[in-house]
């Protein structure tokens, strides 16, 4: 999708489709006093052309001014534009980046529907224009893609071409733009990963892909088989691998920028099981084709790595995906069995189906020894984190508090919803075994943080992120911004937590 800046008159731009945000002024108080109020609707625009065009629509009492409504007109007069979208914000108070990032993405799913291949968006003045338009552009970006590539019906529907009418510095904005732009195409490239079938995305296939984008965007790759795996003594990244007939892969991004200081080093580590089964503590048949997105965590690394590869933060930063399948078979891990860590800790196999968190242990640790100082891992851990979060957040943990206060901020600034779990030493006991250091799965009671406390033992002392995707990697359903499928979580903030790191 092209995107450019334009500083024209929006009344003025010749254009397929204009876009304007329409927001309700009304004081959310007096609203609460009288649920009888009627809304008090404008466009958030100076242009009093794009204002007037709205008026006897907003004053009919038709709309209601909920967010995403949406209220298409043509041929609107005083424009040029052929027609004008107005997308409701909702209340002007709480109206923000992140609402507006999802409205940039209604837009374009709303009007490539109708086979429209371009259009230009109003910066709405509400928000700082910088802020607003890296929203736009993300937005846009994350709502430009369909995941239903192996339809041989397939509609051709995506917008080609995006405006952003706008004002300010000219330089600085067109930066946001570019930024913006590689933030959002990354976020898809991780999307494009997780969509794939795990008979068209093997962990071989994975990291070939990691490879091809580390060639384009000048990372340092290096990719390691079974042989490798089983040298570096990753005990529990094998023992998952050990069931399947496809070779499991090692993948290891590095960025290493001229001029960066030797420390910090961020180590981002993604769980990469492009099927999980169960294993021998095999899942149910209901929905288990959906476990094509177990390597969701992985591909969120990938994505991450190319962004960063392209935006040039001065920091140093390592990206690790341990990539296999969880198959049953002859050659399969048992519940009972006892695997050794690349860390030396021995581990009681209770559930072969808690096997993402045996290959992140491996994961996590071999990060500290390439060197890195922090440590962040994604992974669509455990269904608890679901139970307890639902499809909103994601879960996060941590085991450092500045570590975290510094995520938090990149959090606000990405636009994503994350919330705390805690990783108190009570729930250590939830892991003990009586015959190895550690059991895998710590029972059905707090699993989210038992999953988390068991990887703890791995990221030690080292100041360390867990972040659980479980409930919102994949769209459960189409939402007005967004197809259902894959979401790319994670991305945007991992990537603006590096470019802090560098500031």
């Amino acid at each position: 999708m092209k995107t450019t800046l334009s500083f024209s008159t929006p009344s003025q731009l010749e254009t397929e489709s204009l876009v304007a945000v329409v927001l309700d002024q009304a004081d959310p108080a007096q609203k609460e006093k009288n649920k009888d109020s009627k809304p008090q609707l404008r466009v958030d625009t100076s242009d009093a052309a794009v204002q007037a065009v709205a008026t006897d629509l907003l004053a009919s009492g038709e709309v209601t001014g909920k967010p995403f409504e949406v209220n298409l007109l043509h041929k609107p007069a005083g424009l040029k534009a052929s027609r004008i979208l107005l997308l409701s914000g909702g209340g002007a108070k709480k109206f923000s980046s992140y609402d507006l990032r999802r409205l940039a993405g209604a837009a374009v799913r709303t009007l490539k529907s109708r086979g429209i291949r371009s259009l230009a968006f109003v910066a709405p003045s509400s928000i700082p224009v910088e802020d607003a338009v890296r929203a736009i552009v993300e937005g846009a970006f994350v709502g430009n893609f369909d995941p239903d590539y192996y339809r041989s019906d397939r509609k051709d529907q995506k917008i080609d071409a995006l405006t952003i009418l706008t004002s300010g510095d000219k330089a600085a904005l067109e930066k946001a733009v570019q930024e913006a732009q590689i933030v959002g195409e990354s976020q898809n490239f991780t999307r494009d990963l997780v969509n794939e079938p795990s008979n068209r995305m093997t962990p071989t296939i994975l990291a070939e892909r990691a490879k091809k984008m580390s060639a384009e965007v000048g990372l340092k790759c290096e990719v390691y088989g079974a042989d490798k795996i089983k040298e570096l003594k990753m005990g529990a990244f094998w023992s998952v691998a050990q069931g399947s007939d496809e070779p499991p892969a090692l993948i290891v991004m590095k960025y290493e920028p001229a001029g960066a200081a030797e420390k910090p080093v961020l180590g981002l580590v993604g769980k990469g099981i492009t099927f999980d089964t169960g294993g021998i503590s095999i899942k149910p048949a209901d929905g288990m084709e959906k476990m094509k997105y177990d390597m969701a965590g992985g591909a969120t690394m990938i994505g991450a790595m190319r962004a960063i590869a392209l935006l040039k933060p001065k920091v140093k930063v390592i990206g690790i995906v341990c990539a296999t399948e969880n198959m049953p078979s002859g050659k399969a891990q048992k519940p009972g069995d006892v695997q050794i860590a690349m860390s030396g800790k021995s581990i009681e196999i209770i559930n072969t189906d808690a096997e993402g968190r045996l290959v992140l242990a491996d994961g996590l640790y071999y990060a500290r020894q390439l060197g890195c100082t922090h440590l962040v891992d994604a992974a669509t851990l455990t269904g608890a984190v679901v139970v307890a979060l639902g499809y909103a957040n994601a879960g996060l943990f941590a085991n450092d508090d500045a570590l975290y206060d510094r995520f938090s901020r990149a959090l606000d600034k990405a636009g994503e919803k994350m919330w705390r779990l805690p990783l108190d030493d009570e729930y250590k006991d939830n892991i003990k075994s009586t015959i190895a250091d550690i059991v895998n799965s710590g029972g059905r009671w707090g699993g989210a943080i038992n999953a988390a406390m068991f990887l703890k033992e791995f990221a030690e002392e080292t100041p360390w992120i867990h972040l659980d995707i479980a409930g919102t990697a994949w769209m459960e359903e189409q939402k007005p911004w967004i197809a259902k499928g894959p979401s790319g979580i994670a991305l945007r903030s991992l990537v603006q937590f590096v470019k802090d790191f560098a500031d």
